[in-house]
């Protein structure tokens, strides 16, 4: 007869609490007390080992994200462009160094404070430090060159020559510090930019209190017991000895333990038999070392095991038929609602959910289902309507090619007949339109040459002559070095037309309109200014801003900042009766 899954687990239950109980109590009898012995030394072992992993994964982290820190472009961007002697740059640059801090070391509850020290400013949390560039632990940082510096528990009054601290109580009196020297760098496209050598490198320094070290040993090793933790120059990071803490402790014995990197001693320590064990963390390099009297050991396995196994083995052969039933249950049900909705998703019901009851392994395996099937849902959707918007775009797009093709053909036409007509204003008119509308209707819509862009604007230059005859001139002076580069198509559009439509409304004649570009710090700038009646900062706020306003500008500013970033744009200065300048700000090396 095939067992189901349940009754499988369940007699597993049974014969993993009941079977091995009644063996253990069997062996007991007959095992020495050096066996006794020797597993909880293995057991003390294995708690420092664990104590020091976890430790050493905290810790990792840190220092990870510290690494990421060397290559974070915002912050390259905030250290590389900011002025040390200009007091709202430095709270500005605060502001947002705090925030990327933030997102790189908050996560760890163990840390206590993350900070940039500098010679002119401490950046992130504030402390009481006055200057901590005074600090032995700034010091060490600078010696490490960039090499992470994992600074042994320290007084802060001491360490930051604040005696003011002394008699008050406060949570930070003892911490322990990772510490190092980011020298920031970014590759932008294949180039590996570095902060200026002029440009201070800031210390990152990240705290955290003597608890996190002190927690993870008084929590876990057995009762009795003493623990130590010991930098390379034998300080003091942690003791279950308060007083010891930040202090130098030599000993000959542990002299010997230095020399070694993880394991396990018998010892007489004033006058008493000992076992000690130690293990050195991988990432701070520290030596965590407990030291247990072995009578203590002996005295708490002993009797307790002697006096109850009987008894146990009476009340545990009840209660493991007991809970291998409620944990069989507890492990099969979550499995049945899962295969149940696994059922229904595979027959394309997408909104299908599972209650779920516990926050255990198996209820946080039915959230993450929950959150996968609510992910496949919106994929689908999202799927169905990108595929929806791709057939509508393909339409447009055959239209959008059928509809030029006409115009060209009926202003051949019309070209034709205005030649045969002698009317050769009219057929250049034309010849310019036709050329204009070839140009915005092409299926590319990446950058174009300069010279392409000025070929077009000249054209509707003509046409706008014709149709404002002597209102206003054209000028060019463009560096000839920016023929070289490429442009977004219409970039200048938008403005030649409001400086004919709306700045020369009220001119008769005597417009100009000064077409300009040059290079100047790794930036191209083109300007196009006119000298007509010019507008309020109220008119430029709407135009910039305002959603019903100047669609054209407003759609060539996205442009510009989604193709080479939010630092370049437009700017646009003007006054009533004096003209109107409006300058474009690309990157010299284009990123089409």
């Amino acid at each position: 007869m095939k067992m189901t899954f349940r009754s499988r687990i369940l007699a597993s239950y049974i014969f993993l609490i009941a079977i091995p109980l009644i063996v253990l109590g069997l062996l007991f009898y007959r095992t020495s007390l050096q066996v006794v012995t020797e597993q909880a030394q293995k057991n003390v072992y294995e708690i420092v080992k664990k104590n020091n992993e976890i430790l050493d994964t905290k810790l990792g982290i840190v220092d990870l994200n510290s690494l990421a820190l060397f290559v974070d472009k915002d912050l390259f961007r905030i250290f590389n462009n900011l002025d040390p002697l200009n007091e709202a740059d430095i709270f500005a640059a605060d502001r947002q160094v705090s925030a990327i801090l933030s997102k790189y070391f908050s996560q760890n509850k163990d840390t206590y404070s993350y900070q940039l020290w500098t010679s002119y400013f401490t950046f992130g949390q504030m402390l009481p430090q006055g200057d901590p560039t005074q600090s032995d632990v700034y010091r060490k940082a600078q010696q490490a060159g960039g090499k992470m510096v994992w600074y042994p528990t320290y007084d802060f009054v001491e360490m930051f020559d604040q005696p003011y601290l002394k008699e008050g109580k406060i949570d930070f009196r003892y911490l322990f510090s990772a510490t190092r020297v980011l020298d920031f760098s970014h590759v932008n496209n294949t180039t590996l930019e570095k902060l200026e050598a002029d440009i201070e490198r800031p210390v990152l320094t990240i705290s955290f209190k003597l608890e996190a070290l002190e927690s993870l040993y008084e929590e876990s090793i057995p009762e009795g017991s003493r623990y130590l933790v010991l930098d390379a120059d034998h300080k003091v990071a942690a003791s279950s000895e308060p007083e010891r803490v930040t202090q130098t402790y030599r000993e000959p014995w542990l002299e010997q333990l230095q020399m070694e990197s993880s394991g396990t001693r018998r010892l007489t320590l004033d006058g008493q038999a000992m076992i000690v064990y130690f293990d050195r963390s991988e990432v701070t390099g520290w030596m965590s070392i407990v030291w247990t009297p072995e009578s203590t050991l002996v005295s708490n396995l002993v009797p307790v095991i002697r006096t109850s196994i009987t008894l146990l083995a009476v009340i545990m052969g009840i209660v493991a038929l007991i809970f291998a039933y409620f944990m069989a249950d507890r492990i099969t049900n979550p499995i049945k609602k899962l295969l149940g909705a696994m059922r229904s998703v595979g027959v394309g019901d997408f909104q299908t959910q599972i209650v779920v009851g516990t926050n255990d392994e198996f209820g946080i395996l039915l959230q993450r289902f929950n959150r996968m099937n609510e992910r496949i849902r919106l994929l689908v959707t999202e799927n169905y309507e990108i595929k929806l918007k791709e057939q509508e775009a393909e339409i447009q797009a055959l239209s959008m090619q059928m509809n030029p093709h006409f115009l060209y053909n009926t202003l051949n036409i019309m070209n034709w007949t205005a030649i045969e007509n002698d009317q050769k204003e009219l057929s250049k008119m034309l010849v310019c339109l036709s050329n204009m509308l070839h140009y915005t209707s092409r299926k590319d819509w990446g950058a174009v040459h300069l010279s392409e862009e000025t070929k077009w604007m000249n054209n509707y230059f003509y046409i706008m002559s014709v149709r404002f005859e002597d209102k206003f001139i054209v000028k060019y002076d463009i560096d000839s070095t920016l023929y070289e580069y490429k442009v977004p198509r219409l970039l200048f559009q938008p403005f030649v037309e409001n400086a004919i439509l709306h700045g020369f409304d009220q001119t008769e004649t005597g417009g100009l309109i000064q077409i300009s570009g040059w290079i100047e710090s790794e930036t191209r700038y083109y300007e196009i200014a006119d000298n007509g009646r010019g507008m309020s900062k109220d008119a430029i706020h709407a135009i910039l801003y305002k959603e019903s306003s100047s669609i054209g500008i407003k759609n060539t500013i996205a442009r510009i900042q989604l193709t080479y970033g939010e630092e370049y744009g437009i700017s646009i200065s003007s006054f009533p009766g004096t003209g109107t300048r409006v300058v474009i700000r690309l990157p010299l090396k284009s990123e089409y």
